[in-house]
C-alpha cells in the first residue's frame, strides 16, 4: 500500500516535469502545538521547485519522512493549477467551504429578514377567514 502510493507520486512527478535535482529541499524546525519535541525537531519540510519558482512548506505530521511525500504531493498539486490555469476540484471544494461559512454583511441579512416577512404577510393573506 505504502509502495503503490510512493510509486504514484513519482509516476506523477514524472509526467509534470519534476525532477529530483530541481528541487531545492530544507528541514526547518517546527512550530506550534506538540510540546518539546516539535520545538526540538527539524520535522517541517520546505520544497522549492526551482524552474517555476513555487514554494511549499508542510508540517502537517511529526514524521519527517511523510512531511517529505506531503510536500512533494502539495507541489504537484500547485504545479497542476499552474499549468491547467483553471482551479482544481479540491480548491474549488475549498472555496465552495469559505463562501458557505462567510458572514453575511448586515444589509444582507436585513434584505433576507424583510423577504422572509414579505412572505409570511403573503401566507398570512391566505387564511380562511371565520
Amino acid at each position: 500500500m505504502k509502495e503503490s502510493k510512493e510509486q504514484e507520486l513519482v509516476h506523477r512527478m514524472e509526467s509534470l516535469g519534476i525532477r529530483e535535482e530541481d528541487l531545492l529541499e530544507k528541514f526547518i524546525l517546527g512550530s506550534g502545538s506538540g510540546g518539546q519535541k516539535i520545538n526540538k525537531t527539524s520535522s517541517c519540510v520546505y520544497l522549492k521547485h526551482l524552474p517555476s519558482g513555487i514554494e511549499v512548506k508542510c508540517q502537517k505530521d511529526r514524521s519527517r519522512n511523510l512531511n517529505r511525500t506531503l510536500a512533494r504531493r502539495a507541489l504537484c498539486d500547485k504545479l497542476e493549477e499552474l499549468i491547467l490555469q483553471e482551479k482544481s476540484k479540491r480548491h474549488q471544494a475549498i472555496e465552495k467551504i469559505r463562501r458557505q461559512k462567510r458572514r453575511r454583511s448586515r444589509r444582507t441579512q436585513e434584505k433576507l429578514i424583510a423577504a422572509k416577512r414579505h412572505r409570511g404577510d403573503i401566507k398570512s393573506l391566505r387564511k380562511r377567514s371565520e
